[in-house]
């Protein structure tokens, strides 16, 4: 929650973790963070989702992106111009200046939390 309260348009996240480590949940927090109140729900399928709040935040999934031109066609740059964006799946990509965040599931309701760069606010 804290790091959405923190989060500023431009800025983006990229989240690593195994399937099931609670990369979704813990956007959940992100959102609530940047005072979203709508549901955040895993955007698999959907590849995208953007959240309302004090700044916008576009929740992506890179799951089931395959190439690059199907990166390219997400429109990321687009999406940090309107306001921040955490990208699940995160070690797919490589964003210049982006915070990266690792997320190991520890067993139970236990992870592992380790970042690799502060977005500097």
């Amino acid at each position: 929650m804290l790091l959405g309260e923190r989060l500023r348009p431009g800025d983006v996240v990229l989240l690593k973790g195994e399937l099931g480590a609670g990369k979704t949940t813990f956007v959940r927090g992100v959102a609530q963070g940047t005072g979203s109140r709508v549901e955040v729900a895993s955007p698999t399928f959907q590849l995208v989702r953007v959240y309302p709040g004090r700044v916008q935040l576009a929740h992506v999934d890179l799951y089931r992106v395959e190439t690059g031109a199907e990166l390219r066609d997400l429109g990321l740059e687009e999406l940090a111009d309107q306001g921040a964006v955490v990208v699940e799946w995160g070690d797919r990509l490589q964003v210049e200046g982006a915070a990266e965040i690792e997320i190991e599931h520890r067993g139970g309701d236990r992870r592992l939390i380790r970042t690799s760069h502060d977005l500097g606010h």
